[in-house]
């Protein structure tokens, strides 16, 4: 099994789960402005925004890191992240809880999506 390698820190102490599907065409600024706006945060303040697109296969999340923002994607192939319906209220989770999200877990089921293994790209 591979242990992931490029993963938000699971010592992280809040991270919100935007509801809405984004546009996935938008860089960390147009992000950053969804927080602002929107969500009425500082996006400077240090906590990771979690963000997902209308057919829920692909998570951007958004924090910003001493002197910069990072920014981080991943699009499953065949599966659909579990995420809150938009009239939920603002999410909250832990870092912890975020691997979880980012490894396939529906986090009020606790069940992971099915593992994937393939040969080629094409």
């Amino acid at each position: 099994m591979n242990q992931p390698v490029m993963r938000p820190a699971i010592t992280l102490p809040k991270v919100f789960l935007y509801r809405e599907p984004i546009d996935f065409r938008k860089s960390f600024r147009g992000l950053a402005v969804l927080v602002e706006q929107e969500l009425g945060h500082n996006p400077f303040d240090g906590y990771l925004y979690a963000f997902t697109n209308r057919q829920r296969n692909k998570i951007k999340c958004l924090f910003w890191e001493d002197n910069g923002f990072v920014l981080y994607y991943k699009s499953l192939s065949d599966d659909k992240f579990h995420w809150p319906e938009p009239d939920d209220e603002l999410v909250t989770l832990t870092g912890q809880q975020l691997n979880w999200l980012l490894d396939g877990y529906n986090l009020k089921a606790m069940k992971p999506h099915k593992k994937r293994h393939y040969e080629s790209c094409f």
